[in-house]
């Protein structure tokens, strides 16, 4: 028999003198193999130069940057680097499935192919910023944006990201689809957003104002989503993480995806998520089950991290979850058989561990691509709260609009010095 424990915490020292333990640390593995074995799966019109050009480009800056966030940032939910070196992965290969050859179309052109290698490093730095360096906090960022770009221009990059904004403040446009010319390059994330129109009939509650923060993250959930990605979503309360997942979830997404909702608390179980997930599945065949044929689970577990740790440090809800994610599914409790549970991907949002948060296992979130969110910028708060106050205003005479910016601005200011004043103070006690 063989175990794989995450750690030894429960483990007597007889248990482990009587068991033959070997140790390997994971940064002694690297990252090598992975790569290696992800290059061989790309798609076979991507030849050779295609190969040599990735396997460069993660030489060059995966290993400095991982160095660079483990020594320099701090991560709100920590993460592990391979888990940040596959979700690099998962990002490119939501792009390169578009030159996979498919049976009755016709291939990709050889120019379509020459345009990919051309701007192939910048999507590779596009992934790198939603990846590698989209787990830190709002200082974190600050210090990856400067480090990643040193790195490129060090390296002489020939696209590099534009310098009147940050790394994540851009989308790289692989198909000129936001372009004036049609070519490919960079754009700032709400060029890709359609404008606003506000309606008075809904109550500031139920308004939803299309923001950076929001458009971005949108748009990586469902560039990942919908290349069968499994996500995961995390960063302070008030962030709107759990608003933009369950909007796109219900209006964002194609017919073929059905919305399943779970929200976890301190006393949810395991059998009761495990009865939620199998009440809404059919039967497929024979021992196995998923939703209606052409169809697709989106199954989104909301504060995924609150249940309570049982003795041994496991979390029962998340236990069973892993259990699909690493055997395909889970035994029925009634019949004794296992159920192969098909057609579902996982979207998760969490907040960062304390304050009845818990850590999770790693071995849980290394199957997701984590996005990280930071605190709401300044200038999405006067979005937001601008609109909503330039159109109260407009019942009354024309002036009084122009008093809504000002009004606004000053307040985030002095919320932002309470901000600074409470941090000070927590820090002083």
């Amino acid at each position: 028999m063989m175990f794989e424990p995450e750690d030894l915490a429960v483990a007597s020292p007889a248990t482990v003198s009587r068991c033959g333990m070997i140790y390997m640390e994971p940064h002694s593995l690297g990252f090598g193999p992975l790569v290696e074995s992800w290059l061989k799966k790309l798609p076979r019109l991507m030849d050779d130069k295609f190969k040599v050009m990735l396997n460069s480009l993660f030489d060059n800056f995966c290993k400095s940057g991982l160095s660079m966030l483990r020594r320099n940032c701090e991560e709100p939910l920590p993460s592990n680097d391979h888990n940040l070196v596959v979700s690099l992965m998962n990002i490119l290969d939501c792009y390169f499935v578009d030159y996979e050859e498919v049976e009755g179309e016709d291939p990709p052109t050889p120019e379509v192919l020459d345009s990919l290698y051309a701007n192939l490093d910048s999507l590779f730095f596009f992934a790198y910023a939603w990846s590698i360096c989209c787990t830190v906090d709002t200082k974190g960022r600050v210090f990856m944006d400067a480090f990643l770009r040193s790195e490129m221009y060090a390296a002489g990059v020939q696209h590099p990201f534009p310098k009147d904004a940050s790394i994540y403040d851009y989308l790289f446009d692989h198909k000129g689809k936001y372009s004036d010319t049609g070519k490919p390059g960079w754009v700032k994330w709400m060029v890709t957003s359609p404008d606003f129109v506000y309606d008075n009939k809904l109550s500031f509650s139920e308004i939803i104002i299309p923001t950076l923060d929001s458009v971005r993250y949108t748009y990586l959930l469902d560039t990942l989503l919908t290349n069968n990605k499994h996500v995961l979503m995390t960063g302070p309360t008030g962030t709107g993480k759990s608003v933009n997942i369950s909007r796109h979830l219900q209006f964002g997404l194609a017919d073929t995806y059905v919305p399943l909702n779970i929200m976890f608390s301190a006393q949810t179980g395991a059998n009761a998520t495990q009865d939620m997930i199998d009440g809404k599945c059919e039967k497929r065949r024979k021992g196995v089950f998923g939703p209606t044929a052409g169809k697709q689970f989106v199954i989104f577990v909301d504060d995924m991290n609150m249940p309570q740790k049982e003795e041994y440090g496991a979390q029962p809800p998340i236990e069973i979850l892993r259990q699909w994610f690493d055997n395909g599914g889970w035994y029925d409790r009634k019949e004794l058989v296992f159920r192969r549970i098909i057609d579902c991907i996982y979207v998760l949002a969490c907040g960062p561990p304390g304050g009845g948060r818990n850590h999770i296992t790693a071995r849980y979130i290394r199957h997701f691509n984590i996005v990280g969110y930071t605190a709401m910028q300044d200038e999405s708060m006067q979005l937001i709260f601008s609109t909503i106050l330039s159109n109260f205003l407009l019942a009354f005479e024309d002036s009084m609009k122009l008093y809504a910016d000002p009004i606004v601005a000053s307040t985030i200011n002095i919320y932002n010095i309470i901000l600074e004043v409470s941090e000070r103070s927590e820090r002083a006690m």
